[in-house]
Order: structure tokens, then C-alpha cells, then sequence
């Protein structure tokens, strides 16, 4: 399932200028940067309680007020404790315009391995047309974390995220 959903996400990013069947659904396709951190502290070394992680995102209409956001993240080595870089498929659906929520859910890879369980998380955001077809998109989320997988320790640690994204309207 897990690999499944991975390379759903991967596969709907890459081809997601013939995903759209409306010719009004409008298709953003962006970039952004996430801070994470850890809710509690880890008393382990090798574990980072924060960072920075960079992230590729293609967002659907799906009407007026609800859209598909898939994207993936990445983290350098230290994110849960992986000695390799980090990557995160995701989906969220978001419900809203200016001001929006949502829920997703996404897999880690890494190291030619997929994580145990997936991660799950709420957002809540502001998205802004800064110029025609140019939005920008800040957010917090908070993701219900399982870092098994990642590294020799099996850690469940939730985090918060606050991000930003700059996406352009096709």
C-alpha cells in the first residue's frame, strides 16, 4: 500500500498537466520550504529536532472551494534519525479559498525503503494571488508522526510545521 501511494503521488506530480479533464479546473504547480519541529524532545543524538525541508507541490481545482495538493518534501540526512536524504510523497485536500484547511497523509522514503506507517496531518493557511497567476501559500500543520523505519530507533514524535510555498497558475 505503502509503495503504492508513494508512486501515485511521484506519478501524479510528473504527469499533472494531463490530469485535468475541466477546462476551467485551474492547476498550480509551485515550490516551497517548510520548518519543522518536534513537539517534545528527543533524548537521542542522532535524532534533529528541527529543520528546514524544501518542497515541490502541483495543487488542483476541484471547485470553487476545494482542491487537491499533492507534493513532495525533502529532508536532509538527521530528519528522524536516517542517515540518508529524506523524501516524503503527500496529498492533502483543502477545503477553502483565501483562508483554508485541510487534512493529508504521506509516506518517508528512504534508503530504498519506505517508512512503517504513514504520517497524518491538518493544515491551516492563507493563500494569496500576489500577481496574475503567481500565489503565495503560508501554512502551519501539525502531523501525527511515525518515524519507524528511519533509523535503527523507532521514534513516534509528532511535529508543527510552518511553511510557504510560491505556486503559478497554468
Amino acid at each position: 500500500m505503502k509503495k503504492l501511494f508513494g508512486w501515485l503521488v511521484i506519478g501524479a506530480c510528473a504527469f499533472s498537466p494531463w490530469m485535468l479533464s475541466d477546462a476551467q479546473a485551474e492547476m498550480r504547480l509551485g515550490v516551497g520550504a517548510n520548518y519543522w519541529k518536534s513537539v517534545s524532545s528527543i533524548d537521542d543524538d542522532d535524532f534533529d529536532e528541527d529543520g528546514l525541508s524544501w518542497i515541490g507541490t502541483a495543487q488542483f481545482g476541484l471547485g470553487d472551494l476545494l482542491k487537491l495538493d499533492l507534493g513532495v518534501e525533502w529532508f536532509e540526512k538527521g530528519f528522524a534519525g536516517s542517515p540518508e536524504d529524506v523524501y516524503a510523497p503527500q496529498l492533502f485536500l483543502i477545503l477553502g479559498s483565501t483562508i483554508y484547511a485541510g487534512v493529508g497523509a504521506g509516506y518517508y522514503y528512504s534508503d530504498s525503503e519506505w517508512s512503517d506507517d504513514p504520517f497524518y496531518a491538518f493544515r491551516a493557511g492563507f493563500n494569496l494571488e500576489l500577481l496574475p497567476s503567481v500565489f503565495v501559500d503560508i501554512n502551519a500543520n501539525y502531523r501525527f508522526e511515525s518515524w519507524d523505519g528511519l533509523s535503527e530507533d523507532d521514534i513516534n514524535e509528532d511535529t508543527i510545521t510552518v511553511g510557504a510555498a510560491l505556486r503559478f497558475a497554468l
